[in-house]
């Protein structure tokens, strides 16, 4: 163990301490973080900038609220259930279609309408919410996912996790559901995380639970190579999302619809550290570039542009092949330098 945290040093990976006590707590002011927290106001406050959401189909708050379950959802074949204060993607219920008079999960199991409120009953109770607080359960428009993604996910809606930083776009990766996710964008969950150059907006490595990967586990598609289309105007949506959550670090996640276009889909205050995993690259080692500047523009396109200038550059485009789990790194990174290091 000492080894590996010696190798983590070396390599300038950041870790949750050094996330959490140096960018979280110096750049987040926790006043805002209900902002983000909670779904239903992160959505109102995209809609009120303009920013597309997912349209919300209805919203369940109290428990005699289920028996109304069936007329909610009269009429509609695939939806989304999320809790309103969940985080990790725990609680979130991915409908595709309706089979035999059973609501048929994006994993393909069927399940009866007594179960969905069953559910949406265990949101209610906090099982999912973060602090395991009381809830709201939301039910939203299911994605459509641009046919990009097709030979690269399973079933679920792939989406684009983007980490900004003083309103720049440092880090981003898609990460692309699986089987094992049961059809989720949620890399502890088993879905992949696959890197994104953020200059180009391709694909570059990827990782599956944590180990390296180059084709889908489920598709057999290669991952690598895959050009993310309108790639600045997403790089430029990440970056307007710094004004709506008035955070200095945060996580935007954002979803293609094949009819409508970008979607944002949330953001998040602590977003994990995989991504590094996804790039093999140091979060830590760009972070500090941003932090080093003296003046960052207003607009949010040459915020975006300015992002893909400095990480374009080929003394700042790390390509050591970093294994191993950083969420639950407790050492403090120092290095800049990156070198391999695996578990």
């Amino acid at each position: 163990m000492i080894g590996f945290l010696r190798r983590v040093r070396e390599a300038g990976i950041l870790g949750m301490n050094q996330r959490n006590a140096d960018f979280i707590m110096e750049y987040n002011n926790r006043k805002y973080y209900p902002l983000v927290d909670d779904k239903l106001q992160t959505k109102k406050l995209a809609q009120d900038a303009g920013i597309r959401v997912p349209e919300l189909y209805g919203m369940i708050e109290i428990e005699r609220q289920i028996r109304q379950l069936s007329v909610m959802l009269d009429g509609r074949d695939d939806f989304v259930i999320k809790p309103a204060h969940g985080s990790g993607g725990n609680g979130i219920l991915v409908i595709a279609g309706q089979q035999h008079g059973q609501y048929r999960r994006a994993s393909g199991l069927l399940m009866p309408l007594e179960d969905v409120g069953h559910h949406v009953s265990n949101i209610l109770s906090g099982m999912h919410s973060l602090g395991g607080q009381a809830d709201k359960a939301v039910i939203e428009q299911r994605v459509q996912f641009d046919p990009l993604f097709d030979d690269i996910s399973y079933r679920g809606v792939p989406d684009i996790r983007t980490v900004v930083f003083r309103g720049v776009p440092v880090m981003a990766m898609v990460r692309l559901p699986t089987r094992r996710s049961d059809g989720k964008a949620n890399l502890h969950q088993g879905a992949v995380g696959a890197g994104l150059d953020i200059a180009t907006g391709q694909t570059t490595t990827a990782v599956c639970l944590d180990k390296p990967v180059h084709a889908h586990p489920d598709t057999g598609a290669p991952i690598k190579g895959i050009q993310i289309p309108g790639w600045l105007d997403l790089l430029t949506l990440a970056a307007r999302c710094h004004a709506l959550a008035h955070l200095g670090y945060l996580g935007v996640d954002i979803v293609l619809d094949r009819t409508q276009g970008p979607m944002m889909l949330e953001l998040n205050a602590r977003p994990g550290l995989s991504i590094q995993l996804a790039n093999r690259a140091s979060l830590r080692h760009r972070l500090r570039i941003i932090e080093a500047l003296d003046s960052i523009p207003e607009d949010a396109r040459e915020r975006a542009e300015l992002a893909r200038e400095l990480f374009a550059t080929p003394g700042l485009q790390e390509t050591a092949d970093v294994a191993g789990k950083t969420d639950d790194i407790a050492a403090e990174p120092s290095g800049t330098n990156l070198s391999r290091v695996s578990l």
